[in-house]
């Protein structure tokens, strides 16, 4: 079985009631339990943050860092929320695992604020869904199974 683990940062937390018109009215908690659902083969772990230091913990332990152990997960997808527009340190995180990476943004960066349209860790992914809303995990696990 594989296992792909979901690891979302700053704020995630309150998705399904932050900002609805944004990141609509689903939490993460209800969306994770259709996904594991409609992906019975795969286990889905998942993670979130809101401090930095321990999402890169995470990204390290899961992602398979050969000192930190065996690996734990055959893909990693990734929000980091606005992390992704400022950390290094994430980003360098996920260049040193070796399992492979799949950038996700609830909504459209590029539509957003300026500060929001470069995203430091898409380099260290092998691509990004954005602007879909819960649906871009979805396509993101797809992805990571091709």
């Amino acid at each position: 079985m594989k296992h792909i683990e979901i690891i979302n940062g700053p704020n995630l937390n309150l998705t399904g009631k932050r900002e609805p018109e944004v990141y609509g009215t689903t939490t993460m908690e209800e969306y994770l339990e259709s996904l594991r659902k409609q992906f019975p083969e795969v286990e889905i772990g998942y993670y979130q943050s809101n401090v930095e230091g321990e999402l890169i913990d995470h990204i390290q332990q899961v992602g398979c860092v050969p000192a930190m152990g065996s690996t734990v997960a055959d893909g990693l997808i990734v929000n980091l929320g606005g992390y992704s527009h400022t950390s290094v340190a994430l980003r360098d995180a996920l260049l040193a695992v070796p399992a492979p990476k799949i950038e996700v943004h609830l909504s459209n960066i590029f539509a957003r604020e300026d500060y929001r349209h470069h995203s430091l860790i898409t380099s260290a992914c092998r691509g990004m869904v954005c602007g879909l809303g819960l649906k871009g995990y979805e396509l993101a696990l797809q992805a990571l199974l091709a």
